[in-house]
């Protein structure tokens, strides 16, 4: 089932843009309790009004519904935010 989509603060959106605008390489958390690391490309809005978050991993890129993303800790050295709850 699909949920209605649930948009996030916009103080949140400025750590996903210097993720991105970085490449930083990310730990992420998934409210439904998933884990992985993947590299920050870029956000969309889709058509729809939902947003996302662009990522690559070793095999693909994928994209993450904002309102799903819990956590995400940049993995790089001197990265400019730490762990950043959403």
């Amino acid at each position: 089932m699909h949920s209605p989509y649930q948009p996030i603060n916009c103080d949140l959106h400025d750590y996903l843009e210097i993720a991105c605008m970085h490449h930083y390489r990310l730990n992420i958390e998934l409210n439904d309790g998933q884990h992985f690391v993947a590299t920050a490309i870029t956000t969309r809005t889709a058509s729809s009004k939902e947003e996302f978050l662009l990522l690559q991993n070793e095999n693909q890129q994928f994209e993450i519904r904002l309102d799903k993303l819990r956590v995400i800790t940049p993995l790089n050295k001197n990265a400019s935010f730490g762990c950043i709850t959403f």
